[in-house]
C-alpha cells in the first residue's frame, strides 16, 4: 500500500462521522487506521534502525496528507458542496467530528515524531531543537516538519545503499590488506571503548575485510612522546598478529606522531605505509601567534586544568602545553629537518577545507577564520600548505559553501555529507593499498 492510501485510511477514520456511509465501516476503518500506526509502510531497509526511520517518515508524510484532507473538508463544511449536513445544520456533529479528528491524527503524528526522533543519526541536536521550538508556530513548523522528512529520507536511501553494497562485495574483502591497519588518533582525544575516534570508519573498513588496531597513546603529550608509545604500540600489534609490518592511517597531531615513532630503532622496518590525514606537516602559524600573545600564566592555568582532566580519563603523564607547542610552524620547521622520511615505508597524505566558516561544526567554525588568517585556506584548524607529505597526496572538498572539516575527515559527527562519503573514502584508500601489495 502508498502513501496515498494510509493517507486515506487515516483520513476516512478520523471521520466517520461525517460520512453516513462511513459510519457503517467503521468496524474495519479503525482496526485498518490501528494497523497503519504499526506498519505504515512495507517496503523496508535492511536494519531495524532504518526499519524505524522509514515507518516514521512514512507515518509522518501520511499524517500531511491526511491531515490536509481533513482540513480540506472542515473547509468544505461551511458549503453545501457535501452530500452531508454543513457545520451550520449539524453543529455538534463536526464539533465531535473534529476533535476525533485531532485525536487521531495526533496519534499518527507522534507515533512518526517519536520514531525518528529516537533513530535518525542524521536529525542532530540542531534540527532537533529547533523542532521543539518551532512546533508550535504555524507553518514555520510545515517547514521545519517538511526538512525533517527530507533529512530521515536521505539518510534511508544512504545508509541502505551502504549496506548493500557492503554485502554485494563482500567476498571480495577488498579491505583485507597484507598488513593489518593501525589508527592512530591527533590531539586532545582518546581511543574510547564507547565512542570510537574514527565514528563509523572502522566498522565500514572491517565489513570489507580489514583488520583495524588503535594507537592507544595519550590524548595530550608531546610528540617525543607519543611516538614512544606508539612504537611500543607497533610491536605489541607484531607480536600479537604474527605480522611483519602494519599500515598506519594517522590523523592530525597523529601523523607528526608517527613520523617520529619511524625514526626510533627498529620501528620503520615494521611499517609499510603510513597514510596521514590532515596532519600540520609544516605546522600552523596561528599556533605561534597565540602562544606568543597568551600570557605564559594563563596557559599554564589552562594546561592544570586540561591535564587534571585527562588523568581522570586514563593518560598517566598528560602534557597539554607540549603538545600544542608541537602543532607551531616554528616546531615543525625544525622537526622536519631532524626526521626525514625512512626508505622502505610510503608516505602519502590526505588533506582538506571548509569552504566557508558556517561549513565546519563548533569550533572549526569559529577557528577557520583565524587558521584563514594565518594559514590561508583551511579544514577549520590546519591550512591547506601543511598537509602534503609523501609521494602521493589528496585534496579533498566539496562543491557549495559547506566542504570538508578537520572534524568530517574523521567522522567525527557521525554526518552523511553529499557529494563525500568518508567511509567509502577509507575504504577505497585500504582497496588501494591491498592492491598495491600492501
Amino acid at each position: 500500500m502508498s502513501y496515498i492510501s494510509f493517507s486515506l485510511i487515516y483520513f476516512a477514520a478520523s471521520n466517520f462521522f461525517v460520512f453516513r456511509e462511513c459510519s457503517s465501516l467503521s468496524w474495519i476503518l479503525l482496526p485498518l487506521y490501528i494497523a497503519g500506526n504499526f506498519f505504515p509502510v512495507f517496503r523496508l531497509p535492511r536494519t531495524r534502525r532504518l526499519k524505524n526511520c522509514a515507518r516514521g517518515k512514512a507515518l509522518l508524510v501520511e499524517f500531511l496528507g491526511s491531515t490536509a484532507l481533513s482540513i480540506a473538508l472542515f473547509i468544505l463544511s461551511f458549503t453545501n458542496l457535501l452530500s452531508v449536513d454543513t457545520i451550520f445544520e449539524n453543529p455538534k456533529l463536526w464539533i465531535v467530528n473534529t476533535l476525533l479528528a485531532v485525536i487521531l491524527e495526533a496519534v499518527v503524528f507522534w507515533n512518526g515524531m517519536i520514531r525518528i526522533f529516537f533513530s535518525s543519526e542524521q536529525l542532530g541536536i540542531k534540527t532537533r531543537i529547533i523542532a521543539v521550538i518551532c512546533g508550535m508556530i504555524p507553518v514555520v513548523h510545515l517547514i521545519v516538519l517538511g526538512r525533517m522528512i527530507q533529512i530521515v529520507s536521505d539518510e534511508i536511501v544512504t545508509e541502505n545503499r551502504k549496506i548493500i553494497l557492503d554485502e554485494q562485495r563482500r567476498p571480495q574483502q577488498i579491505c583485507a590488506t597484507k598488513y593489518p591497519v593501525l589508527m592512530v588518533h591527533g590531539v586532545f582525544f582518546r581511543d574510547f571503548r564507547y565512542f570510537n575516534y574514527w565514528g563509523r570508519i572502522p566498522r565500514a573498513l572491517e565489513a570489507n575485510g580489514a583488520r583495524i588496531f588503535y594507537g592507544n597513546h595519550q590524548s595530550a603529550a608531546s610528540v617525543e612522546t607519543s611516538a614512544c608509545e606508539l612504537a611500543a604500540r607497533i610491536r605489541e600489534i607484531i607480536q600479537e598478529t604474527g605480522c611483519d609490518k602494519v599500515n598506519i592511517i594517522a590523523h592530525s597531531k597523529g601523523g607528526l606522531d608517527c613520523r617520529r615513532a619511524l625514526n626510533l630503532p627498529g620501528i620503520a622496518e615494521h611499517v609499510a605505509t603510513l597514510t596521514t590525514i590532515s596532519t600540520p606537516h609544516r605546522g600552523c602559524e596561528f599556533a605561534d601567534y597565540l602562544l606568543t600573545k597568551i600570557p605564559q600564566a594563563e596557559q599554564e592555568a589552562v594546561a592544570k586544568t586540561y591535564n587534571a582532566a585527562l588523568k581522570k580519563l586514563g593518560d598517566p603523564n598528560p602534557d597539554f602545553l607540549a603538545a600544542v607547542n608541537n602543532l607551531t610552524a616554528s616546531f615543525c620547521r625544525e622537526f622536519n629537518s631532524m626526521f626525514p622520511d625512512v626508505s622502505g615505508v610510503m608516505y602519502q597524505s590526505v588533506g582538506s577545507k571548509l569552504n566557508k566558516s558556517a561549513g565546519g561544526r563548533f569550533p572549526l567554525n569559529c577557528t577557520y577564520h583565524l587558521a584563514k588568517y594565518f594559514d590561508g585556506a583551511n579544514d577549520g584548524l590546519v591550512g591547506e600548505a601543511s598537509f602534503p607529505w609523501g609521494s602521493a597526496y589528496k585534496m579533498l572538498t566539496v562543491k557549495g559553501t559547506r566542504g570538508i572539516s578537520h572534524g568530517d575527515m574523521i567522522d567525527l559527527n557521525r554526518e552523511n555529507i553529499p557529494e563525500f562519503d568518508v567511509r567509502e573514502f577509507y575504504v577505497q584508500l585500504l582497496a588501494d593499498l591491498k592492491q598495491r601489495g600492501y
